[in-house]
């Protein structure tokens, strides 16, 4: 389906540019309790944002070893260094996939990694894209992790890099439903090796008792408040 033909999402409003030109250890807290649309196949597939991480610029005062644009711009990054509020999808292990939102004023590098949905739309079509049995499948196993989030929504890098995310027309959405988010918790981000300088920043943060949170550290951390 053309982008000009989408049919609209499920009511919501697109956050503002600015929102996402802030560095991303603000924006990412704020993204949870927002929406992720995706138009697969005519169908809006819709979660909602539960777990996300920030991953800060080469311009910050301690750069982030952690972050893909740590060393500069590459054609793999470019989207970081480009307009904020786009997708920035790259592979993992050569068969899997990562998405990210771009932060900060362009030419400055930043992004929040999505981590997991609660799913809400779509969930049939969600649990035959990670291969799943739609009759038997668990919500929790269909987005609960950022590679498992990707497949649900079947998102790639060859199709879903460099997205617009406030356009109407585009094929992957954030938009905003009313959902309220005061409070969250902050941890060190999944996956990072000790010998990484970055490895315990607490740029990882959550929704407090969500089930569909990844982890094994899912509920610990310490509370952070969103104003």
């Amino acid at each position: 389906m053309a982008p000009s033909a989408l049919q609209p999402c499920a009511p919501g409003t697109f956050p503002t540019r600015s929102f996402f030109e802030q560095p991303p250890e603000f924006v990412a807290p704020r993204l949870l309790g927002k929406l992720l649309a995706r138009n697969f196949k005519g169908r809006w597939l819709v979660g909602r944002i539960v777990e996300a991480e920030a991953y800060l610029g080469p311009h910050s005062r301690t750069p982030d070893a952690a972050a893909h644009s740590h060393r500069g711009p590459t054609p793999r990054n470019a989207v970081l260094f480009g307009p904020a509020g786009h997708s920035y999808v790259y592979s993992i292990y050569g068969r899997y996939f990562c998405m990210n939102i771009s932060c900060e004023p362009a030419g400055r590098a930043g992004c929040v990694l999505l981590r997991a949905l609660e799913p809400l739309a779509g969930i049939a079509l969600m649990a035959s894209n990670r291969g799943l049995d739609p009759k038997t499948a668990k919500p929790c196993q269909l987005t609960s992790g950022p590679s498992r989030l990707c497949q649900a929504l079947a998102l790639t890098r060859a199709a879903q890099n460099a997205i617009d995310l406030l356009s109407p027309r585009s094929q992957l959405q954030i938009l905003e439903d009313g959902f309220c988010v005061t409070e969250c918790l902050a941890t060190p981000r999944i996956g990072i090796s000790p010998s990484n300088p970055a490895f315990d920043w607490p740029l990882r943060f959550v929704l407090p008792g969500n089930p569909f949170v990844s982890g094994p550290r899912k509920h610990s951390g310490a509370r952070h408040r969103i104003r």
